[in-house]
């Protein structure tokens, strides 16, 4: 029967980041979450005004008061 100290294999410990790794960490997480947020804006967005809807409307000029009829 073996001892309750003896070497075994088992879970390997890993050492705790670093804090550059954990601000690399925190910087990744928070550019993700931006793209997710544009992502889901653009998504929802395209959704909510197709693309016929938009190219039926009067074109106007960056310097144009009113719409062109």
């Amino acid at each position: 029967m073996q001892s309750g100290y003896a070497a075994r294999r088992g879970p390997i410990l890993t050492k705790t980041p670093s804090h550059r790794q954990q601000a690399v960490r925190r910087r990744l997480a928070a550019v993700c979450a931006i793209l997710a947020l544009a992502l889901a804006s653009g998504l929802i967005g395209s959704l909510i005004h197709p693309v016929h809807v938009l190219s039926s409307r009067p074109a106007t000029g960056p310097f144009s008061y009113f719409p062109s009829q």
